[in-house]
């Protein structure tokens, strides 16, 4: 059972302040891995969470390119590799396709993807020298199936999935295994508000077989598992997380 656990890994999750991210950094530290935080915000979780000893964080916007850059520098300096990139950062804008502005949507963009494509490319070289790495990549339902979400952020969504899928073919040679996770909807500060319109939760669960939405640690148990050594032959994955709704028909 031993060999459940994450005891030695070094880890890299952005976003892992709140919601699944915050699961993720929780859950990652009580298996016993070494976890470096890059948030807007760090202040809510430091010396709040077990084993937080092994915490270190960052403060900083991911779409910030000085901060991508001092981000994997540290980690080289501090641990010479990186055994673990979980790639949560995210956010969304809903509303109807026409009433997007270019600001809106290109944001969306930049912080969904372009900031992600970046910083795992910076991270290559790290990832390579583990010997072992996973690149586990946070996207959504919304990449596969509308949900009514708004297009930009299903279509950054999309790209991910795909993003994982070439870096599969390329990375693999370099011990590198690549996985998305896909969420439906998760109780969350993201989901909150949608969650709060009665109409729409109604509907969401009725197209949901288990009857709820999801809480983050049922997305973070599944991170902690493509981060082990035990699932190393799964690459190129899309897991969708939803309570059955993907199958469900009438």
């Amino acid at each position: 059972m031993n060999s459940w656990s994450l005891q030695g890994k070094k880890a890299l999750v952005t976003g892992g302040t709140k919601g699944i991210g915050l699961a993720i950094t929780r859950e990652f530290l009580e298996l016993g891995a070494e976890v470096l935080v890059l948030a807007r915000n760090t202040k809510s979780i430091q010396g709040k969470l077990k084993n937080s000893a092994n915490l270190f964080t960052i403060e900083g916007d991911l779409t910030d390119a000085e901060v991508r850059k001092s981000l994997t520098k540290k980690i080289e300096e501090n641990w010479g590799k990186l055994d673990v990139l979980v790639n949560n950062v995210g956010t969304n804008v809903r509303k109807k396709f026409i009433e997007y502005s270019e600001e809106e949507y290109r944001k969306l963009f930049e912080t969904n993807l372009f900031s992600m494509m970046d910083l795992t490319q910076r991270c290559y070289p790290l990832l390579k020298k583990s010997g072992n790495a996973s690149v586990i990549n946070i996207a959504s339902v919304a990449g596969s199936i509308d949900i009514s979400s708004g297009s930009p952020y299903g279509m950054t969504k999309a790209s991910i999935i795909q993003f994982t899928k070439h870096l599969t073919g390329e990375w693999s040679a370099d011990h590198i295994r690549v996985n998305t996770i896909s969420p439906w909807y998760i109780e969350t500060p993201l989901t909150q508000s949608v969650l709060a319109e009665t109409d729409r939760f109604e509907k969401i669960i009725a197209r949901t077989p288990m009857g709820r939405v999801g809480q983050p640690e049922e997305v973070s148990a599944l991170a902690c598992f493509l981060a082990m050594d035990k699932s190393s032959y799964i690459t190129g994955q899309n897991i969708l997380v939803d309570g059955g709704m993907s199958v469900k028909g009438l």
